[in-house]
């Protein structure tokens, strides 16, 4: 019975392993505080998109993991375009607050296009008084 048990158990984990599908993702983000020269977690970031008439709406909201990542925007559907202009918005000034720094930037806005259904990386490196951006992958 302990065999045959065993052999189930086997089974069922490579089924699943073999039929599992993870969820892909077109945009992520991180943040890198170079100051410190570590990750940055615990922010939000607030993702928005332009419409025709340039008025921009929240699209969705995430908070940066233990690496100051966020992996999961705009997930990658069946029929699903995500062409156009976003913002990302990433709120620093309780990040800042936490640490007893004064910074210039209580938040940062990046704009940018997505042109084609590729990954897109939009990262940040950050200090109290100045911040970068760059498009990776």
């Amino acid at each position: 019975m302990k065999k045959l048990f065993c052999l189930l158990f086997v089974l069922a984990a490579f089924v699943n392993t073999v039929f599992a599908q993870d969820a892909v993702y077109q945009l992520s983000s991180h943040i890198l505080d170079i100051a410190e020269g570590k990750p940055v977690p615990d922010v939000e970031i607030i993702l928005s998109k332009q419409d025709k008439s340039g008025n921009w709406s929240v699209v969705d909201k995430k908070i940066t993991d233990k690496n100051g990542r966020v992996k999961d925007f705009l997930p990658e559907e069946a029929g699903v375009s995500h062409v156009g202009i976003y913002k990302l918005t990433y709120c620093t000034a309780p990040y800042f607050a936490l640490r007893n720094q004064q910074t210039f930037y209580p938040f940062i806005e990046v704009v940018f296009e997505i042109s084609d259904d590729s990954h897109y990386h939009v990262p940040i490196t950050l200090s109290p008084f100045g911040y970068s951006t760059y498009r990776g992958n």
